[in-house]
Parts: structure tokens; C-alpha cells; sequence
């Protein structure tokens, strides 16, 4: 059994991964949650933990007894990163999915793109900090760039 720390679990990108993993019983999941509120009755069986992604302390913990860890994160994804990235490192954990944003890498051809840079340029930044801090680290990581 693959035991699976998803940290953002409230994120509309985890939520969808959540969906897909809820029946796999070669899947674990623990939820880490910023905010308590209650996820959807149809996670109420899965093991909650209330952190911040920003707080060493939170995810260093939360972190124990994980296979891999998926991140979906919103807020100050650099810092979150960062902090990840340390308590994985620290732990001696290798395994995450990390989840950024569409653009990060200007890599939208034509308008669409140009749009994208417009409107999200500083969102697509903020974001592209933070994979860099992922694609920096020694950690066996996918990254995936979405829209959403």
C-alpha cells in the first residue's frame, strides 16, 4: 500500500486527484489542511491534519510514515516550497507531485500566451519561484503546470 500525504487538499486540483484515488485500495491518503474545515463526506474517512505549509513544524510532521507527498498549493507558494522541500530533505523522503500553474515557463504559443503572460504575469511568477525551488532540490519530483 502507497501511503499519500496530499498537502492543499482543498485545492481544486487535489480535490480531482482525491476523487481518482478514493476507491484504489493500494492507496492511503492523509489530507493536510490549512484551514479545519470539514473536507466532503465523501473523505470524512480518511486521516485530517490541520497545518500550515509555510511551518517546518507542521510538514516535518505531518510528513511521517508517507510514501510520497503531493503538494496543490495556493498563498506563498515560494516560502511553501521551500519548507517542503527542507522537511522532505530532512526526513529523507525523495517523493513528490508538485502542482503549479499553466505559463510558469512561457511556454503558451501565441495569443493565448501572450494573454496569459498579460493578465497572470505576476501569478505565473510566483508559481515559477517556487518550481524552481523543487527543480533545485535533490528530491524525485514531477512536476506538473496547470490551469486552474
Amino acid at each position: 500500500m502507497t501511503k499519500l500525504l496530499i498537502i492543499g487538499a482543498t485545492s481544486q486540483i487535489a480535490i480531482q486527484a482525491e476523487n481518482m484515488l478514493l476507491d484504489d485500495s493500494d492507496v492511503e491518503m492523509t489530507l493536510f489542511l490549512r484551514h479545519p474545515e470539514k473536507p466532503a463526506d465523501k473523505f470524512k474517512n480518511l486521516k485530517v491534519i490541520v497545518g500550515d505549509a509555510t511551518n517546518y513544524d507542521d510538514v516535518y510532521a505531518a510528513r511521517d510514515g508517507q510514501d510520497i507527498v503531493y503538494a496543490s498549493l495556493a498563498g506563498d507558494v515560494q516560502e511553501e516550497a521551500k519548507t517542503i522541500v527542507k522537511a522532505m530533505d530532512d526526513a529523507g523522503k525523495k517523493r513528490l507531485i508538485w502542482t503549479s500553474s499553466l505559463g510558469i515557463y512561457n511556454e503558451i504559443p501565441g495569443e493565448f500566451g501572450r494573454w496569459n503572460q498579460q493578465v497572470l504575469g505576476g501569478y505565473c511568477h510566483r508559481y515559477r519561484l517556487a518550481a524552481d525551488v523543487v527543480e533545485k532540490s535533490d528530491l524525485d519530483t514531477l512536476l506538473f503546470a496547470l490551469l486552474g
